[in-house]
């Protein structure tokens, strides 16, 4: 039997390497709307996030975000994020 090898990314937050799937993908849309992908399937350019909002605080005054989509990112969508966040996770 073969071994499948389990696809890794590193957080923006901690810069810590985990599972895919372990991790929450930030989408910019080819629109340039940006929104988080729970599942991993929306179309776009992603980036990761660990599922605290601490690891998402560190990606925002780090700038990650911005870096990884070459955009500036609003407060709004920032906030936008957190909540979204705190609502998926908190179910």
């Amino acid at each position: 039997m073969k071994v499948r090898k389990i696809p890794q990314r590193q957080c923006l937050g901690c810069r810590e390497m985990r599972d895919k799937k372990s991790l929450i993908r930030v989408v910019r849309s080819p629109e340039g709307e940006i929104s988080l992908d729970f599942v991993g399937k929306k179309p776009g350019r992603g980036a990761y996030v660990c599922h605290s909002a601490a690891c998402l605080a560190k990606a925002r005054k780090s700038r990650a975000l911005e870096r990884a989509f070459q955009t500036e990112i609003p407060d709004e969508v920032y906030a936008a994020l957190a909540r979204q966040m705190e609502g998926e996770h908190g179910q």
